[in-house]
């Protein structure tokens, strides 16, 4: 997602000098356990029981009331906990650090307070990174990895140069001075498929709107992920569910051998979660089979 909103804010800045959280949650089951991580609260729902956890980890200025769908059709066979990742929706925002390792160890926190096994993590956009440092750091726990919309070029393309690590630096800096209007065009022009209804739009941006910009920001800092070397470390099985509206490269991933299964969903913009639930659950059914076949 990052290489994406790279390319996207850069256009945006150059527009610019020319011219999240929905706190809301349906979910009624009171929280039992206050989970934090180094004194960050870590807002939470846990519901269903089973010898399988399904841990679901969203994206990008979002919350964990994305998948709801998902909690409500898969807790009559799992045990399904869902996740705000501090900094968004209500989990705390006392900290300064909002890269992938220290996310990673927010979903950590998550397993070990709850006392989680056989998990499966779950993660939307730029929380497939997250949930693959999360694995990497507890490989007992962790028996498998469902990518949402990511991982679509691993292992494509050369490293960053200098010049391009300045022009990120300059594209973030834009971000951080004219959020919404360029947070709101990147989600309305790379984001969003035609099929995507008004109000799937509305509330998406709604909860844009009203993220912390700082912290939205820094999330989208240059970082030295290496997302094909880390997939190999974790030594889990990855299965994505992508919308096909752009494509998945696959070829970095059998280059590193690194065990794979890819479903695509039709006709969806960024959010298959929620634009056509019923379809995303049987897939996630199918990539829950897979990995614990």
């Amino acid at each position: 997602m990052k290489k994406e909103i790279l390319l996207f804010v850069s256009i945006a800045f150059t527009s610019c000098l020319t011219c999240c959280n929905n706190a809301s949650n349906n979910n009624t089951q009171s929280n039992k356990l206050n989970i934090q991580n180094q004194g960050v609260k870590i807002a939470y729902t846990d519901q269903g029981n089973g010898d399988t956890t399904l841990l679901f980890v969203h994206g990008w200025c979002i919350n964990k009331t994305y998948w709801t769908n998902q909690v409500a059709y898969f807790n009559r066979k799992y045990r399904v906990v869902t996740m705000d990742l501090p900094g968004f929706g209500q989990s705390g925002k006392n900290r300064k650090i909002w890269n992938t390792a220290t996310f990673a160890k927010d979903v950590d926190a998550v397993i070990a307070q709850l006392h989680l096994k056989n998990v499966i993590l779950i993660g939307h956009s730029m929380a497939g990174d997250i949930i693959v440092q999360a694995a990497i750091n507890a490989p007992q726990k962790v028996v498998g990895l469902v990518g949402v919309d990511n991982f679509k070029s691993v292992g494509i393309g050369s490293k960053p140069t200098k010049q391009d690590s300045l022009a990120y630096a300059k594209a973030i800096d834009s971000l951080k001075h004219n959020f919404k209007a360029i947070a709101f065009e990147y989600f309305n022009h790379d984001l969003f498929y035609k099929t995507t209804s008004s109000a799937i739009r509305k509330r998406v941006l709604n909860d844009v709107a009203h993220s912390d910009s700082t912290i939205a920001a820094a999330c989208m800092e240059l970082s030295n992920f290496d997302e094909a070397n880390k997939l190999v470390e974790a030594n889990k099985k990855l299965c994505l569910i992508n919308s096909d509206v752009k494509p998945t490269n696959t070829s970095g991933l059998k280059a590193k051998k690194i065990p794979f299964q890819v479903w695509f969903i039709h006709a969806t913009g960024h959010f298959p979660m929620i634009e056509k639930p019923d379809g995303f659950n049987v897939l996630l059914q199918k990539a829950i089979y897979h990995i614990k076949s």
